[in-house]
């Protein structure tokens, strides 16, 4: 072999080992960048569901109009299987960038987490405007349809599944505990391991709505929310706890609605309902009606209040975080 020809081979080497060195970089940051993602794998998952009216709900004689909705599940990375899961239940904004975080904070501790739209399926947007158009009742639906999918995912544990809301969908998650909706609307044998509200409302009485299944409830709201107050919480979780049933209210003093949202703000709502004092019940027929009245709610009603508030509390939304994530992994059983 000649000098040149030497020189030449040295130099196809050299550049093999350049590019093999960074070949294997991008691996190893591959690799890094890999360990430090909580989620692994996302699944796009259509569901069946039916769009009722509330009275349709509260009584299930009548079938709703049937629906395809969605539902996207997060798979955590590196975890054993079969896997805990979270169903997250969006507000009447529809899925805003709230979820997002959340569902990171718990694929990061090995819980997969489905989030929930029922609103995109239905053709309507989030907003004050179509909340006539989607009852919390048909997201409970909705619910219990989601729990049934991933009670048959065969990496997910149908034993180990949660339900967490947020606003509307807070309501969502604490009335999906009710024994008499589940005998009305989830399929029979399977059940929410747990309920999580975020801010929900409880100024309505339900028929039966004492009667819990055993899964604990563990309630969050702030103390300075206008938009869903806490005053009627306080009242229903006394309600609950006399009859013995595992349910907590942990408040955040001075936190708005919506205080989970990431960021340091307050954001004014003049024109927004609030509930305020009104106080509702449930009739037998299915109807829902002022209390103080006797007659069917109306926004007119005198107990109605005008102008609500949101505010992102960064020291309640990180209160919070390690409220949920302690209570799962408990609740869960999973690993430290």
């Amino acid at each position: 072999m000649n000098i040149a020809t030497y020189q030449g081979s040295q130099g196809i080497y050299e550049r093999i080992r350049t590019v093999w060195l960074a070949f294997l970089g991008v691996i190893l940051l591959a690799t890094a960048t890999l360990a430090e993602q909580p989620t692994l794998r996302i699944e796009l998952h259509p569901i069946q569901s039916e769009t009722l009216t509330a009275q349709q709900f509260l009584t299930a004689e009548k079938p709703g109009i049937s629906v395809t909705i969605a539902g996207e599940l997060r798979m955590p990375f590196r975890t054993k299987e079969p896997i805990p899961a979270v169903v997250l239940v969006h507000g009447a904004g529809g899925i805003t960038p709230q979820v997002d975080p959340w569902a990171r904070e718990l694929n990061e501790i090995g819980i997969a987490v489905f989030i929930l739209d029922s609103f995109t399926g239905r053709g309507v947007g989030g907003g004050f405007v179509f909340l006539s158009r989607v009852s919390f009742l048909t997201m409970l639906v909705d619910a219990y349809r989601a729990l049934e999918l991933l009670s048959n995912h065969p990496r997910i544990d149908p034993s180990r599944i949660a339900i967490m809301g947020f606003s509307r969908g807070g309501r969502v998650a604490m009335y999906a505990s009710l024994k008499r909706f589940q005998r009305m609307h989830c399929p029979a044998g399977i059940k929410f391991v747990a309920y999580l509200p975020f801010y929900p409302a409880c100024w309505t009485t339900y028929i039966e709505d004492e009667q819990l299944s055993k899964g604990p409830i563990r309630i969050h709201h702030g103390t300075a929310d206008n938009w869903t107050p806490i005053e009627p919480c306080r009242k229903y979780v006394e309600r609950l706890r006399k009859r013995g049933n595992d349910v907590q209210l942990i408040e955040y003093p001075g936190a708005h609605h919506a205080f989970d949202t990431q960021g340091d703000f307050i954001r004014q709502f003049p024109d927004a309902t609030g509930l305020g004092t009104c106080e509702r019940e449930e009739k037998p027929g299915g109807l829902v009606v002022n209390r103080a009245t006797g007659e069917p709610w109306e926004t007119s009603d005198a107990c109605v209040t005008k102008g609500t508030t949101i505010g992102g509390d960064p020291q309640a939304r990180s209160e919070a975080i390690k409220a949920v994530k302690e209570f799962l992994t408990a609740t869960f059983k999973l690993e430290k």
